[in-house]
């Protein structure tokens, strides 16, 4: 069924449709328009069977979703951002239980200093904890991507991550082809769980596990891993079969065939790349996109397929690692580490900040000249950092950088001495 609809209820329109027996719920932006669109159809009765979890925090709303989870119920959260690490403890020990918990991350900056725009900081601050991370580049993606998760994750026993743009997608207001039901039920099974707690049946989950077992307890969640490599385009597969339309999957492509250069990124921005890389071809220019939707378990034969005899390529990343430089770049880098050729990391739209389509032309026209810095930051204001480095420099008690910098742009009035 079409419908004209935020993002946000469109996820939780496609959640509802795959019949969650629990819901957790702690609000915070820009993912609580789900988990309200989610409380509102709770009440109005048209999810029977389920029970809606208002909790007191995010680590509280994973904490419930565990237990949920080990009692054998379906299971659904949604956080974003500062409520994603204050849950973090938990996050892990959902991973290392091997609950089936579907959690939406509104992708949003995390600080200091605050900031509630989007980037992908946070979901890549847990792309170790053992989750799967499945990333959506439409609102289209987004609610397609929620029904394959819990396939996805109780078919493995393994939580997975829908992450989706802040604001970008969970506030834009677009047309989505909403899952039927009756597709969704044909589609997904009941929840037949591998571990349950059962009176009539105790075990322990959760146990201590000391030096003896520990390893191959950590090399069976990497298995696991492995395993959801091709279980991921199977699920996407059965998903067209009955829904009737491409979505998810481990990446897609965008003239990849006879690129010369392959742009890379994930999320919302790749809309924009493809605009841009439309109007290069148009001239003439062999390039292309590489559009990742699975970046836990992270595909390196698919990208390394993909990327095939290419001269190079520019990995735009919405995130990176303080100290050293590119996240998804450097996977990359280790997909293509039989054939290495030249790349690029490019670090853009942080906490918001818009990625424009000349920008990007002029990134672009650096790299197809093997101008690029090895690490770009996209329209940094290098003389705005430069004038807090001297500050910094000449001044023991130079204050917080960020207010200093707001003051330097006018943002913020001067406090008079």
């Amino acid at each position: 069924m079409r419908a004209q609809l935020e993002g946000s209820m469109a996820v939780a329109r496609a959640v509802a449709a795959c019949r969650p027996q629990v819901i957790c719920a702690y609000p915070i932006s820009p993912q609580t328009h789900i988990v309200e669109g989610l409380s509102a159809i709770v009440k109005r009765g048209e999810l029977p069977g389920c029970e809606y979890v208002n909790v007191e925090s995010e680590f509280a709303a994973m904490s419930v979703a565990i237990g949920s989870s080990a009692a054998g119920a379906r299971t659904y959260t949604a956080t974003a951002s500062q409520g994603l690490l204050f849950m973090v403890e938990a996050v892990y020990n959902a991973s290392g239980l091997g609950l089936p918990i579907v959690m939406t991350v509104a992708n949003r900056a995390i600080g200091a200093p605050i900031n509630i725009w989007n980037d992908h900081t946070d979901a890549m601050s847990q792309r170790d904890s053992g989750w799967i991370q499945l990333y959506a580049e439409t609102n289209q993606e987004a609610a397609d991507l929620h029904v394959q998760a819990f396939k996805i994750a109780e078919a493995l026993s393994i939580p997975v991550m829908v992450c989706m743009d802040g604001f970008i997608l969970t506030h834009a207001v677009e047309e989505v082809d909403l899952p039927e039901q009756a597709d969704v039920d044909r589609f997904l099974p009941p929840f037949e769980p591998r571990q349950v707690l059962d009176p009539a049946d105790p075990v322990s989950i959760g146990a201590m596990v000391g030096p003896e077992a520990f390893t191959e307890v950590r090399y069976l969640a990497h298995d696991k891993q492995m395993q959801a490599l091709e279980l991921i385009p199977q699920v996407a597969a059965e998903f067209k079969e009955v829904f009737g339309r491409d979505s998810g999957g481990l990446l897609h492509t965008y003239h990849t065939e006879d690129a010369e250069t392959i742009v890379i990124a994930l999320g919302s921005v790749l809309g924009t790349i493809k605009d841009v890389v439309d109007e290069r071809r148009a001239r003439g220019e062999k390039i292309g996109v590489l559009g990742l939707t699975s970046f836990r378990p992270f595909p390196l034969a698919a990208v390394e397929a993909a990327i095939g005899d290419a001269k190079r390529f520019v990995c735009l990343e919405k995130a990176f690692s303080v100290g050293i430089g590119g996240i998804v770049s450097s996977h990359v880098r280790m997909a293509m580490k039989s054939h290495p050729i030249v790349n690029y990391t490019v670090v853009a739209g942080l906490g918001g900040r818009p990625i424009l389509k000349t920008s990007l032309h002029d990134m672009l026209d650096k790299a197809a000249a093997d101008e690029l810095e090895f690490l770009t930051f996209l329209d940094l204001d290098h003389e705005l950092v430069e004038r807090e480095r001297a500050r910094a420099r000449s001044e023991r008690r130079s204050g917080p950088a960020a207010e200093n910098l707001l003051r330097d742009l006018g943002a913020v009035r001067a406090t008079p001495v």
